[in-house]
């Protein structure tokens, strides 16, 4: 095993962040458990979270989703996206180790022993409970039971050909959030939403595994990038095309104008653009692919947002 004062960069992580070059040594793979360095999942994560919060704010006639719930969702989901990385790679631990991208990870190189990855987990898990507990009861319950796609994602890829769905089902879980926060029920915006950020995050995610086809094919992980091959392309398209469908459809469910789907559309060009230039051979491109993710889930909450905003003045 490594020594625990070794300092290991991931191999996917932002070059030059600050954990590389501020954080204390010791506290650094701790802080690459958490994906800290690869903010990008947090962002992918908050992001559905911050779309709901829009539209529950155009539904309400609110001037601007409620900013304690967006900082709220922030925290919330920097932990929770911490929380369930460490998860995931206590599970997937032996699995990393065969694969070139993830071996470098904290658990595989020998960085953190198990044990220790289990109480940093249930520490992250407390920071998530206690931003849960600031909401109303449903939404605390509806928070509660997206642990169980979280909980039994790191198996699916060893048994399902895709994967990424219940990947999906987790990562798209604050769709419903933002919305069940202001008006306590979940509604079919809120569930529109939901149907289209999983298709977002299988077609996010597919380009993502393009980088371990070759790794994962030796390991036996299973992957919706090996399942579609040379129809990866068109599967993307196929993910995205659904997923701007139905948020539309639940933009103009809660009551979004023009320019709150305008938004969607920028959102879907983004999205067209990636697969246009997505090369299935291209490892790194499909890494700067995946992450540019961020900005289209911004484009669609500055729309939403803007929509709500204007809204809000015509009618005062």
């Amino acid at each position: 095993m490594s020594s625990p004062h070794a300092d290991h960069r991931v191999a996917d992580a932002v070059t030059g962040h600050w954990v590389d070059r501020l954080a204390p040594r010791r506290a650094r793979p701790y802080l690459r458990l958490a994906r800290i360095d690869r903010p990008i999942g947090w962002w992918l994560l908050l992001l559905p979270c911050w779309w709901s919060a829009a539209l529950a704010a155009i539904a309400s006639g609110a001037a601007y989703p409620d900013p304690a719930h967006l900082a709220l969702f922030f925290v919330g989901a920097v932990a929770m996206r911490g929380a369930g990385s460490t998860y995931n790679d206590i599970a997937d631990r032996d699995l990393d180790a065969q694969v070139e991208r993830t071996r470098s990870r904290p658990l595989p190189s020998g960085q953190i022993r198990a044990r220790h990855a289990a109480l940093f987990l249930v520490a992250q898990a407390l920071v998530g409970l206690a931003v849960l507990l600031q909401f109303n009861t449903t939404a605390i319950l509806v928070g509660i039971a997206s642990l169980v796609p979280v909980a039994i994602y790191p198996f699916m890829k060893r048994v399902m050909p895709v994967p990424q769905a219940v990947l999906g089902l987790a990562f798209a879980w604050g769709a419903l959030m933002g919305w069940v926060a202001v008006f306590g029920r979940l509604e079919a915006p809120a569930l529109l939403l939901y149907a289209g950020t999983i298709a977002w995050v299988v077609g996010y995610d597919t380009i993502y595994a393009v980088q371990d086809i070759e790794d994962d094919e030796i390991a036996g992980i299973r992957s919706s990038a090996r399942f579609f091959g040379r129809r990866m392309r068109a599967a993307v398209g196929l993910c995205y095309g659904a997923s701007v469908a139905f948020i539309a459809a639940a933009a103009v469910l809660a009551g979004s104008g023009p320019v709150g789907l305008l938004g969607v559309g920028l959102f879907g060009a983004h999205l067209t653009a990636q697969v246009v230039r997505l090369d299935t051979r291209d490892g790194r491109g499909a890494l700067t692919l995946f992450r540019s993710n961020r900005d289209a889930g911004l484009i669609l909450f500055l729309g939403l947002t803007a929509e709500a905003v204007l809204r809000h003045l015509i009618g005062a």
